[in-house]
């Protein structure tokens, strides 16, 4: 009688046991059902730190997003005309890249800026809104003091913010997304990053020349920093950010890698 009474305890006690485990494991299935299915699947979070690096003449943040620590630091920027807005959602992709594979941090820092002309993005104009180009306002050596390059270097916030950042950040190499030229443009030693990334991506290699007071000339011959210019197509803002991704995806990251191949 003892032993059978042992035996029923026992038996309790496991299938006690068999139910809170049950439990435990269906909580947290659908916990897990909860998130949504097409997020991208990060192993460990990847750290990102979002700073304001300044604002535009009407107030609007210009954001830089940092990942990584290490000590070669790539600048990847958009939409510094802000009628050629196609780089902005190709630069929130690149984002979501870098968080989902790690391997791109390796030694590396990384800082995106989505918009570098956020007055000009919002009205899908070229210039600021005090109509200066800010990709002729940089102390360039062939620069040129005119109304419409801006009447001295850096008399815009937009380009001052970049600048400083450049100053600060020494980055090893810049790439700056535009439209309509159709192209991957380098200046300073950029040439065979321009072409480690034109094997990949659907675009020409073509030297178009460092414009005067331009960010090309001023990063890439006055500083002697590698800048590739990427031109994408005119109709490039029609397509989706998948689509730009699928298009240009391989060809950014492979700026990130030179000389190192990934996919």
């Amino acid at each position: 009688m003892v032993l059978r009474n042992e035996k029923m305890r026992f038996s309790s006690k496991t299938i006690k046991g068999l139910i809170s485990f049950v439990l435990f494991v269906t909580i947290v299935g659908a916990l897990a059902g909860c998130t949504d299915p097409y997020a991208p699947k990060i192993v460990s979070p990847v750290a990102t730190t979002t700073e304001v690096i300044g604002h535009s003449v009407q107030g609007r943040p210009i954001e830089c997003h940092r990942f990584g620590s290490g000590p070669e630091t790539i600048l990847f920027l958009a939409s510094i005309h802000g009628s050629e807005p196609a780089g902005t959602p190709l630069m929130w992709k690149l984002i979501d890249q870098i968080q989902k594979d790690r391997r791109l941090l390796n030694g590396r820092t990384i800082l995106v800026i989505p918009v570098a002309n956020p007055d000009g993005y919002a009205a899908r104009i070229r210039e600021n809104v005090n109509e200066v180009d800010l990709n002729r306002n940089f102390p360039a050596d062939n620069r040129i003091n005119i109304t419409e390059y801006g009447t001295r270097p850096l008399s815009e916030p937009e380009s001052k913010a970049l600048y400083d950042l450049i100053q600060q950040s020494r980055p090893a190499r810049v790439v700056s997304i535009h439209q309509p030229l159709k192209c991957i443009d380098y200046d300073g030693p950029g040439q065979a990053i321009a072409e480690n990334m034109g094997r990949v991506m659907p675009l020409p290699v073509t030297k178009l020349g460092a414009r005067p007071g331009s960010m090309g000339a001023y990063v890439g011959e006055t500083l002697g920093i590698p800048i590739i210019t990427v031109e994408l197509l005119a109709t490039d803002h029609r397509l989706t950010a998948d689509e730009l991704w699928a298009r240009y995806g391989r060809g950014l990251v492979a700026a990130i890698v030179y000389p190192e191949v990934l996919y």
